[in-house]
């Protein structure tokens, strides 16, 4: 069934299968984060918890959100199952309406794109806002549209690294740009054959 509300969206993409995700740690953050200090780090639209549950793993204390609740369970579940529930805070929000209270070490948004149309410059200069000095944000999307994106949906716009930093209008003395590049990775196509994919990896540290 089509919607056009966020959060009923992405309770029907959870609710298509009992696990969406592979539970495995995105690579672009596993790089960036085994380089960093631990601290305080928050997860944006965090899936079912596989980059949460690394990071607390590695000494992290984590607040991870998304907009599903189904999705946020399953993340909890996961959390407990491997004894990482006092170490991960999971929080249900709306970004385009709310979002986490604080300032954090890392904040990771890792393909932070959606159907369902949202102002997603804005929650990433919020993202900014957050990000302790010394801290670093962690932007990781998609360059051009994913291999297994229906043809319909390709008119969804897939900013260049550079037009994304730009989007965010961030005082150039404030920030230094650690990373920004497209890098390609190989996966399969909607009907199962290989596929490149190609995805921006922004690093950014606030001074």
């Amino acid at each position: 069934m089509n919607t056009t509300d966020a959060k009923e969206h992405w309770e029907q993409h959870y609710g298509e299968r009992d696990r969406v995700w592979s539970g495995r740690a995105n690579m672009r953050l596993v790089e960036v984060a085994e380089a960093l200090p631990t601290g305080r780090a928050l997860d944006l639209g965090c899936g079912e918890g596989g980059d949460a549950c690394w990071l607390a793993e590695r000494g992290w204390t984590v607040v991870a959100t998304d907009i599903s609740d189904t999705a946020l369970q399953r993340a909890a579940a996961e959390a407990e199952a491997r004894g990482l529930g006092d170490r991960i805070e999971f929080a249900q929000h709306d970004l385009s309406d709310s979002f986490p209270v604080g300032t954090f070490d890392l904040i990771s948004a890792q393909f932070l794109h959606s159907m369902i149309p949202f102002d997603r410059p804005q929650v990433l200069k919020r993202a900014a806002s957050a990000v302790r000095p010394g801290g670093t944000l962690l932007i990781v999307d998609h360059a051009s549209p994913p291999p297994r994106m229906a043809k319909s949906d390709r008119h969804h716009e897939f900013p260049s690294a550079e037009e994304v930093i730009v989007s965010l209008n961030l005082d150039a003395g404030e920030w230094e740009r650690v990373r920004m590049e497209s890098v390609e990775r190989q996966g399969t196509g909607r009907d199962g054959e290989a596929a490149t994919w190609v995805d921006n990896v922004i690093v950014l540290r606030r001074r």
